[in-house]
């Protein structure tokens, strides 16, 4: 009884910090989503999800953090299998996380200099006879940083399922006269998957609801559920259709969560 009642006031101030900074927020967008912009109950700003401007935002959203994540994966899954073969591989991994420490609007602002018109990118370009380019401002430039921002999050988990493979099982799949790509198709990918997933899972998400870059990078050339979303807080004020594409962007986030879940089996 004892253990059990100390357990609970253990999981006491879990408990408070879940329902105030978690439950009581999403409490609060639900039910700004059913105002309108007067504070009247209507369902105006659900109707108006629908119509063919948000739906192209959604779609605009969602294919710029696939291409995120597909970039992110296809460079961090490499990353981290050769960072599994190193000697010093921890202290690799520190040095390429290390950059996640730095504050983003930081970096955004650097990558403003980089791609600039007189920055390292275009003098580059210019010393080895292409030309001075519009680099910054561009679909380019904002998948280019996003993609700076958020692969070491990708790198991470893929890390630690690479790190934790059992190496007897390549070997085994080498003894039984598999190919290098064999053994990664077959072996390699799909004990590490749950590390994929948890990935693409931590990347995809976060780049559903990017807004600083698309202002700062893009230059608002690319709008995402999340520019729309600070727009209508902040400049137009109108917080009720503000919450009603943050709803839409929470289930949407769920559902991804959903997919990406790794299902533990139970073994007896």
């Amino acid at each position: 009884m004892n253990n059990q009642h100390s357990r609970n006031l253990y999981l006491l101030p879990y408990i408070l910090w879940i329902g105030l900074f978690v439950l009581v927020p999403i409490i609060l967008v639900f039910y700004y989503s059913f105002l309108d912009i007067h504070g009247n109950f209507s369902l105006t700003n659900y109707v108006n999800f629908f119509t063919p401007v948000y739906l192209k935002m959604t779609l605009s959203s969602f294919w710029y953090a696939f291409l995120i994540t597909a970039f992110s994966l296809l460079i961090g899954y490499p990353t981290a299998y050769f960072l599994t073969k190193t000697k010093h591989k921890h202290l690799w991994l520190l040095l390429i996380i290390l950059p996640s420490w730095i504050n983003l609007l930081l970096k955004a602002y650097a990558f403003l200099g980089i791609f600039g018109t007189h920055g390292v990118a275009n003098n580059f370009l210019e010393a080895i006879g292409i030309g001075a380019k519009q680099i910054l401002f561009t679909d380019f430039s904002f998948v280019f940083v996003s993609v700076y921002i958020f692969i070491p999050f990708m790198i991470l988990p893929i890390f630690n399922s690479l790190d934790k493979l059992n190496p007897t099982f390549i070997d085994a799949s080498f003894d039984l006269g598999a190919s290098k790509w064999t053994t990664f198709r077959r072996v390699i990918f799909p004990l590490t998957l749950d590390g994929v997933k948890s990935g693409c899972q931590v990347v995809f998400i976060p780049a559903l609801s990017l807004f600083m870059l698309t202002r700062l990078i893009a230059g608002n050339r690319v709008i995402t559920l999340g520019t729309a979303i600070e727009q209508h807080f902040l400049v137009t004020q109108n917080w009720g259709m503000g919450s009603t594409i943050a709803v839409f962007l929470i289930i949407a986030m769920f559902f991804i969560m959903m997919i990406t879940g790794n299902k533990r089996r139970e073994r007896n």
